[in-house]
């Protein structure tokens, strides 16, 4: 390959006309914006959104100062500081084709494991309006069946008693928030950018509840001074690959240690409610409402929780990617009746959004074959997803006496894969979940205790107590596990009567 040179302040000069750079002065950026967990999603929306901003309108307030709290966040803050925290996002569409912008709004990147103490200091600093996060599901600290916070986390326990050297995200916010207050400041906004429901709701509600319990007296000023608005946030980010970064050099000529990947598709819904100033996002796209909970109800249950459909069915099938797996008609015609029978009945309506529009470009975004999203990072912490994109519909259509055929054979095939870790062919699977060792003893649990797995409550609520949703489940356990194929499983759930699958309409016409 040949050599190139490092992305860095003084190589912006030298990218081509083609590929877009920040249309501001990096060194006149201030940070406006502190945000918690830098990963591949937040680098390819909130922080190109606010690169656009900024170089639309001039307005340089709100650099961007990225925060890792855990050891696994030091690769990626010692790529990014040896190229001065520029980075590539290299957008693929599905014609082929592929364009390249350097973001240029990241102005730092700290690491609280290594000093709590400077993440404090740089979220009271008075420069910062907004405290964002990315944090996935799982940071959140909450028990998904009853909804409160976990105070059982030894974590949680450490940062009560170390309030100036804690370890999760509600010990930084709150330790800050005092100090705003103590100092005379407005508090910043804390925004989640995490696909939660009510993720403004679930981040307040949180925070409270721990703050309650280490300084009561902060609870009550957080409680009227703070503002956690609610939000949808969208699209596909998979995990950046080698070919990735030798695209990358290819495109702009220089070397990005770190570049994202991601498709076209972009999108961001925002209750304008903030604690103090923001940016005016709404002049590069944003969408801000009163109530975002339409939007973000047909976003996780629709496409994330197509998401996660796709991933343990596809990943028992043999398939590796989105893609891959859509390019099969059996999952196309169960993802669409999926989203047509058991998801669309249980959703309000939602302004300016026709969901058979909305549905069928969800599908054209699954089968771009140059998003290879892997199975593997669509199943990572399925614990958490599940519960959060998944139950929700089928306890919904449970008690409406809706359809959940398709919604039981994922449960099971979930079953299937965290008991085995392997594919229906024997391939081994790899499996990233906080809770791997229990979802597995569940799952191998289910020969002797057919009901095993559902009585994790802590993921399915109180499903193992539903007659008609056990039923099923246990009828699509024994099928896997005897050695029924999950395709054919599939077509059978996705044939409720008087429904024609999408290949069957292609036989008919052909």
């Amino acid at each position: 390959m040949q050599h190139t040179q490092m992305l860095s302040n003084q190589r912006l000069s030298d990218l081509p006309a083609s590929v877009i750079k920040p249309g501001y002065a990096r060194q006149s950026l201030k940070t406006g914006i502190v945000h918690v967990g830098v990963g591949g999603f937040h680098r390819a929306h909130q922080a190109v959104y606010t690169d656009a901003y900024m170089s639309a309108t001039g307005d340089t307030r709100w650099g961007v100062c990225g925060v890792g709290l855990r050891e696994n966040d030091r690769k990626m803050q010692q790529l990014l500081a040896e190229q001065d925290f520029l980075y590539t996002v290299l957008e693929r569409k599905a014609d082929g084709s592929a364009s390249a912008q350097v973001i240029g709004c990241m102005t730092d990147f700290l690491l609280g494991c290594d000093d709590p103490g400077a993440v404090i200091r740089k979220m009271a600093d008075p420069d910062t309006h907004i405290v964002s996060l990315t944090i996935t599901e799982g940071g959140y600290n909450f028990n998904p069946s009853t909804g409160e916070f976990d105070f059982n986390n030894p974590d949680v326990q450490h940062d009560l008693a170390n309030p100036d050297a804690p370890r999760l995200v509600f010990g930084y916010l709150a330790r800050a928030l005092k100090q705003r207050r103590d100092s005379g400041l407005p508090p910043f906004t804390v925004q989640s950018c995490d696909n939660i429901q009510h993720n403004g709701d679930v981040t307040r509600n949180m925070l409270l509840a721990y703050i309650r319990a280490a300084d009561p007296d902060l609870a009550t000023w957080v409680a009227s001074e703070v503002a956690f608005p609610n939000a949808m946030v969208d699209r596909i980010t998979p995990a950046t690959t080698s070919t990735d970064i030798h695209a990358v050099q290819t495109m702009t000529g220089l070397t990005d240690q770190w570049p994202v990947t991601c498709e076209s598709f972009h999108q961001w819904v925002i209750e304008d409610t903030f604690s103090s100033d923001r940016p005016q996002w709404e002049k590069c796209g944003v969408q801000f409402v009163a109530d975002v909970t339409p939007y973000e109800t047909m976003k996780i249950r629709l496409l994330n929780a197509s998401h996660t459909v796709l991933g343990v069915l596809g990943s028992l099938a043999g398939y590796r990617t989105i893609d891959e797996a859509v390019s099969d008609p059996v999952f196309t015609d169960t993802l669409r009746v999926f989203m047509d029978s058991e998801v669309t009945p249980v959703l309000a309506p939602v302004k300016g959004i026709d969901l058979g529009v909305y549905k069928q470009t969800l599908l054209q975004r699954f089968a771009n074959p140059n998003i290879k999203d892997s199975l593997t990072r669509i199943c990572s912490e399925s614990s958490s997803k599940v519960a959060t994109f998944l139950v929700p519909t089928i306890r919904e259509n449970v008690k409406q006496d809706g359809a959940f055929e398709i919604s039981a054979l994922v449960v099971a095939a979930w079953c299937y894969y965290s008991a085995t870790h392997t594919s229906q062919s024997g391939e081994a699977l790899e499996v990233i979940d906080a809770l791997k060792d229990q979802l597995q003893q569940a799952g191998r649990q289910s020969g002797q205790q057919p009901l095993a797995f559902l009585h994790q409550a802590d993921i399915f609520a109180d499903l193992a107590q539903q007659p008609d949703f056990t039923r099923l489940f246990e009828t699509f356990v024994s099928a896997l596990f005897a050695g029924e194929p999950v395709s054919r499983l599939m077509q059978q759930a996705s044939v409720p009567a008087g429904t024609e699958t999408v290949s069957e309409k292609k036989e008919s016409t052909a």
